[in-house]
């Protein structure tokens, strides 16, 4: 497994296995299959729902902690000083560890500088071993990176083929911040997996397309999180560390690029509205 090397000296891997999504009684088994074929990163979230089946696979997995890289992010109804303390606390119980790899704030929206703050002082405590956000644009980077103790060792943000964040990117190393992508494969929104180009290059490597975005990311040093609930799958996007993509191919998909979310904008006021809604229905489920 490559690795980057965070701005505190902290070891990350480049390649991840994600939760989002994956049902409660599916996580356990989905991140036991990961850990055994041989991903080292797993990214969950409070607001997935699956943070102790994650710790139960943790667990009973038979690897050493220290050889884990894991990784939970802050929901926005915990944010402010106290209550984001209290819920990564309550997310290191859930996920049956005395530590945590990564904590990251989750969005851009409500208190995140008193989340940070906690942050920061779990970080001073020894309880997370690295800090950073997620989905914040450059200008909300540059902010929280210039105006707090700790620069944020990661942002988490949405980085596919279609959307490649190359200026975000280049803010990011300006900052000394990693980048890690999250939809990688864009969900298969607008209809990536079948995209001409992508697929000429996954045949002349006798790759799939999936593994071509993966070794895309890699190869950009960008940390890549990829998802499935089928083992094979799992096993399949774990195998692309057996090739490299030639410049030419990279500058191939660079012309890819839209520049624009598969998703949404989180600068947009439709968007923060979106968040009030998902904020009052995960309250309830919480």
């Amino acid at each position: 497994m490559d690795h980057v090397i965070l701005n505190n000296g902290v070891k990350m891997p480049l390649l991840g296995f994600g939760v989002y999504q994956i049902p409660k009684e599916d996580c356990e088994r989905c991140v036991l299959d990961a850990i055994s074929i041989g991903y080292r990163l797993i990214d969950t979230a409070q607001s997935y729902f699956n943070e102790e089946a994650v710790g139960s696979a943790i667990e009973k997995c038979g690897v050493p902690r220290d050889e884990l890289f894991i990784t939970t992010k802050v929901w926005i109804d915990n944010y402010g000083y106290d209550k984001t303390r209290r819920s990564v606390l309550e997310s290191m119980r859930k996920l049956r560890t005395d530590y945590l790899d990564l904590v990251l704030l989750h969005q851009p929206f409500g208190d995140y500088y008193g989340a940070y703050h906690a942050l920061e002082v779990l970080y001073r405590e020894g309880k997370i071993k690295a800090i950073g956000v997620s989905n914040f644009y450059p200008d909300r980077l540059s902010d929280i990176a210039a105006f707090n103790e700790i620069v944020p060792q990661v942002n988490q943000v949405e980085t596919n083929p279609l959307n490649q964040q190359i200026m975000a990117q280049e803010n990011m190393v300006k900052n000394g911040v990693q980048i890690e992508a999250w939809a990688p494969f864009g969900e298969g929104r607008n209809g990536i997996f079948e995209d001409p180009v992508l697929k000429e290059i996954a045949q002349k490597h006798n790759k799939s397309v999936a593994q071509v975005i993966l070794r895309w990311l890699i190869q950009r040093k960008v940390v890549a999180l990829a998802k499935s609930t089928h083992r094979e799958r799992i096993q399949q996007n774990f195998e692309v560390f057996d090739f490299e993509l030639p410049a030419e191919d990279m500058e191939t998909i660079r012309t890819l690029d839209t520049g624009k979310s598969l998703f949404f904008s989180h600068q947009e006021p439709s968007t923060v509205d979106l968040f009030v809604e998902l904020i009052k229905k995960r309250r309830d489920l919480m």
